[in-house]
C-alpha cells in the first residue's frame, strides 16, 4: 500500500528473520520508567507517574525524565548513548533505509538521515491489585526526530490512526487508520503524515493468544513494536558527558541495565 509520505508492506519480514528478532527480544530486560525525576519533577498539579509500558532503546536512549528529544529546542542532553543494532535489525534497518530513499520525496529526507536510534515498545496487560489491566495503546503524539520514521511490528496486530488534532477537549478527526500486522514495516514522513498529523495506537487485539517470553515482571507483551528513527550524532552523548544533576537521575537506571548489558556496565565505569 502506498500514500505519498506513507508506505506499508503487511509481509514484510520473513519467517527467518521474525525468529532472530524473538530470540534477541528473549535476552532482553526492558525498562519501567517514570515521567519525572529528582532534577526534573513533574509540573504543578502533576504527579509522578510510571509509563504504560515497559521500553527498550537502540542506539541512543531517550529517558522520559530527560524529556525527549524535541528539535529544534529540546536537544542538549536529552539522548544518551546505547547499544548497537544486533546484525539481524542492522540488516534490516539497511533494507528499511533503501526504501525510504526509493519511496520518498528529496526534500523529506534530510541531511545526513539514517536510521540510527530505535524505541522498542511493549504492549500488552500489566498486573495490578492482583488483575491483569490492558495497557497496549498510545495517545495521540507525534515523533519529533527529523525525517522518516519506520515501524516494525510483531505479534497481534494493532490498530493505528494517524488524526488531526483539534486541540484539548476537542474530538480528534480521524484522517486515515489501518491495521499494522504481524511482520508489517510502515514507513511515514513529511509534511502531511509526519509534521501536520498526529498518530496513536487505539488497541492491539487479543485474537491469537500471543505472549512473547519477555523478561519484565508484572507485564504479560503480545505485541513490539520497533519505531525507528534518525538523531544527529551530535545530540548523542555517553553517559559521562551528562551534568551531574541529570547523571544522578540517570545513574539508577543505567545501573539496572547494567545487570544484564556489557554495554552499559562499561559506559558506567567511564563515568
Amino acid at each position: 500500500m502506498r500514500h505519498p509520505g506513507l508506505y506499508y508492506d503487511s509481509k514484510f519480514l520473513m519467517e527467518a528473520d521474525e525468529k532472530r528478532i524473538l530470540d534477541y527480544l528473549s535476552e532482553l530486560h526492558p525498562l519501567w520508567e517514570n515521567r519525572y525525576s529528582k532534577h526534573r519533577p513533574p509540573p504543578a498539579g502533576e504527579s509522578q507517574r510510571q509509563l504504560l509500558r515497559p521500553v527498550y532503546w537502540l542506539g541512543n536512549w531517550q529517558f522520559a525524565c530527560l524529556d525527549y528529544y524535541r528539535p529544534p529546542k529540546g536537544t542538549a542532553f536529552r539522548c544518551v548513548r546505547a547499544e548497537p543494532y544486533p546484525e539481524v535489525l542492522q540488516r534490516l534497518v539497511n533494507k528499511m533505509e533503501k526504501i525510504t530513499f526509493q519511496q520518498f520525496r528529496p526534500k523529506d529526507i534530510p541531511k545526513g538521515w539514517k536510521l540510527n536510534t530505535c524505541l522498542v515498545n511493549f504492549y500488552g496487560s500489566h498486573l495490578e491489585n492482583g488483575k491483569l489491566v490492558d495497557a497496549a495503546r498510545v495517545g495521540e503524539h507525534k515523533d519529533f526526530e527529523p525525517g522518516p520514521v519506520a515501524s516494525l511490528s510483531l505479534g497481534e496486530r494493532a490498530f493505528f490512526q494517524f488524526v488531526d488534532s483539534r486541540g484539548r477537549g476537542r474530538p480528534s478527526q480521524v484522517v486515515f487508520q489501518q491495521w499494522l500486522e504481524n511482520g508489517s514495516l510502515q514507513i511515514f514522513g513529511g509534511e502531511r503524515y509526519k509534521q501536520h498529523l498526529f498518530h496513536r495506537v487505539q488497541r492491539v487485539e487479543k485474537k491469537q493468544g500471543i505472549q512473547f517470553p519477555i523478561k519484565v515482571q508484572n507485564f504479560q507483551t503480545r505485541r513490539v513494536n520497533f519505531t525507528f528513527r534518525f538523531v544527529p550524532e551530535e545530540h548523542i552523548l555517553p553517559l559521562k558527558k551528562f551534568p551531574k544533576d541529570l547523571l544522578e537521575d540517570l545513574l539508577p537506571y543505567a545501573k539496572e541495565l547494567a545487570q544484564h548489558s556489557e554495554f552499559f556496565s562499561s559506559e558506567i565505569k567511564n563515568i
